[in-house]
């Protein structure tokens, strides 16, 4: 009898613990937030500077991809109506001194900047840009998990003409 019982106590414990966990990872597929609809404040965004686009760095992975497009004026990133990214836990939005970033290892230790975390993973969104950033150093605007470190979607920006 008491064997069994203890078995009981492990199995139910080990099954908490894996439903947990397996809740933790698949509650935002389940429960995804509102999609964002935010507009741009020209006035406050200032002057553009570059554009990007969102692409899935591993087409063999489904689960980290991102589309759509980033605009980044003088005081603020901007991500498009068009944004998409697949849900996940802790997404950040960086500026990053590098560009071609393919895959979490080549962020290496690079300086980014966090310009905080993602509200939402579809719709349009606007991130403000620290005081004093040269954004002429920072040719990529990145999707990251923090909580993994792992590179979810990253853009490479075409700078316009003048900046």
């Amino acid at each position: 009898m008491w064997r069994w019982f203890r078995g009981f106590l492990v199995g139910a414990l080990l099954g908490t613990i894996f439903g947990f966990a397996l809740g933790i990872f698949l509650f935002p597929y389940w429960f995804p937030p509102p999609e964002a609809m935010e507009t741009l404040d020209a006035a406050q965004a200032g002057k553009l500077v570059a554009k990007g686009n969102f692409i899935q760095p591993n087409p063999n992975d489904p689960v980290h991809y991102g589309k759509g497009g980033v605009s980044v004026y003088e005081q603020t990133v901007f991500l498009g109506e068009d944004f998409e990214v697949g849900p996940g836990p802790d997404f950040h939005v960086y500026l990053v001194p590098k560009s071609d970033i393919r895959s979490s290892s080549d962020l290496g230790d690079a300086m980014f900047i966090d310009l905080g975390r993602l509200r939402a993973f579809k719709g349009s969104q606007s991130y403000p840009i620290p005081a004093g950033v040269d954004l002429t150093k920072y040719p990529s605007v990145l999707i990251w998990c923090q909580q993994f470190s792992v590179l979810i979607s990253p853009a490479d920006l075409k700078f316009e003409q003048g900046s």
